[in-house]
């Protein structure tokens, strides 16, 4: 079986290769930022590759903290409810606080009785 290379598509970004040594495609967020404000009319080339590592980190950093909770919940399937709570724990998330209280107004892991 063959292996991917230094250079293929599937290391480098993607499989069609046209977003460079970045994980999410630049032309797509930089169609996001245009639509973001009828202000927007030029973006520069590096704008859109700042962004895109910004997202990395951030999906990144809400990965490995909603993973936490699902360890501290003692399964192994991360779940809505993981990334809800890892939100409402972490002062970082606070922005996003209205987006996931609305859907986990419970305790999402309950401690099991002694």
């Amino acid at each position: 079986m063959r292996q991917a290379g230094t250079y293929s598509g599937i290391v480098w970004g993607g499989i069609s290769g046209k977003t460079g040594p970045h994980l999410l495609p630049l032309a797509r967020i930089k169609k996001i930022m245009k639509k973001s404000s009828e202000e927007v009319k030029m973006i520069s080339g590096e704008s859109p590759i700042v962004f895109s590592k910004a997202c990395e980190l951030f999906i990144k950093e809400l990965t490995q903290r909603s993973w936490m909770v699902t360890i501290k919940g003692k399964t192994r399937t991360l779940s809505t409810e993981d990334v809800a709570s890892a939100v409402l724990a972490t002062d970082l998330f606070d922005f996003l606080v209205n987006l996931v209280s609305e859907s986990a107004p419970a305790p999402l892991h309950p401690k099991p009785p002694n």
